[in-house]
């Protein structure tokens, strides 16, 4: 990846929103009491901008889904010793500064010296090119007379994670049954939960995948070598080796039984063996490649 022009006349003027203080017509070398990496919101942006008239200052815009601030440009932050400061922003939350920046996609990096934004570079960077962007970033300052440093030196912390909101009741009563492996108890509870919201899809996997356990308790692996010995239209043992096989994890042997039960039956015994083939798609989880791939060997099963 090339490095990309860096231009001191960026696409937004930030600088009215700084006050600065007297000395900050000449940048000023001293050094100033702030963090090297700092997390910065829509509240705390007009200081970012502030501190940019006498040290430059580095923008990184990033979010949860693209994973996160960039470790590796906390460390060069932190490596510079205080010649530019890191200024984290998850866009998601603070939405109006990635606006101000005119940000398209996360990550984006942007330099700020002097209220004017310096777009630098969008995506992944490697290690040495992400050197050659700041050493640029410093040569332009110095032009600027923006040479002062940061002196606080640490890291500022990760921004904390969002925490998982609570249990509904009746969920929360199934884990606690589940824990003291009583499972009767724990499916009364998620079927309770799907009468009061039969769109609980949360529930009506966790259902399947607890009605599962009691009866793969019942036959163990056995049902497997029982049903090898048994026809396709015996599907109440081909329904006992499937379940056998999900709780051991062949996911495959099970789909192709029951796959194989479909075809060679009808009526009743055949909605008994699809019914059964659903649940442990919903306890593996649609979005599996094999159960991308069996809801289609299904599907022509059918019909």
């Amino acid at each position: 990846m090339s490095q990309p022009p860096i231009n001191l006349h960026g696409a937004v003027d930030l600088s009215g929103l700084a006050r600065p203080p007297a000395d900050a017509a000449q940048g000023g070398g001293d050094g100033t009491e702030a963090p090297i990496v700092v997390d910065v919101t829509e509240a705390t942006f007009q200081q970012t901008v502030e501190l940019s008239m006498r040290v430059p200052v580095v923008v990184e815009l990033w979010a949860a889904f693209a994973q996160g601030p960039s470790a590796v440009l906390s460390r060069l932050a932190t490596e510079y010793g205080g010649r530019f400061q890191l200024a984290r922003v998850d866009a998601e939350a603070s939405p109006q500064i990635a606006q101000a920046f005119q940000a398209q996609s996360v990550p984006t990096v942007v330099a700020v010296v002097r209220g004017q934004p310096i777009p630098l570079y969008q995506g992944d960077y490697p290690e040495d090119q992400l050197r050659a962007v700041l050493e640029e970033v410093l040569r332009v300052a110095a032009q600027a007379g923006v040479t002062g440093t940061v002196t606080g030196g640490a890291e500022s912390p990760e921004p904390e994670q969002p925490t998982e909101p609570p249990l509904p009741p009746l969920h929360a009563e199934a884990l606690e049954a589940i824990e003291r492996e009583d499972y009767e108890a724990a499916a009364d509870a998620y079927r309770r939960a799907l009468a009061e919201n039969p769109a609980d899809h949360e529930a009506s996997a966790a259902l399947a995948h607890v009605e599962l356990i009691m009866r793969a308790a019942q036959t163990g692996m056995q049902a497997v070598d029982d049903a090898d010995q048994a026809p396709l239209t015996d599907v109440a043992t081909h329904l006992a080796a499937g379940d056998a096989e999900v709780a051991a994890g062949e996911h495959q042997a099970a789909f192709d039984r029951l796959i194989a039960v479909i075809r060679a039956t009808s009526g009743e015994d055949r909605e008994e063996a699809r019914k059964r083939l659903v649940a442990y798609f919903e306890i593996i989880g649609n979005t599996d490649p094999a159960v991308i791939d069996a809801r289609r060997e299904l599907a022509s099963a059918l019909y």
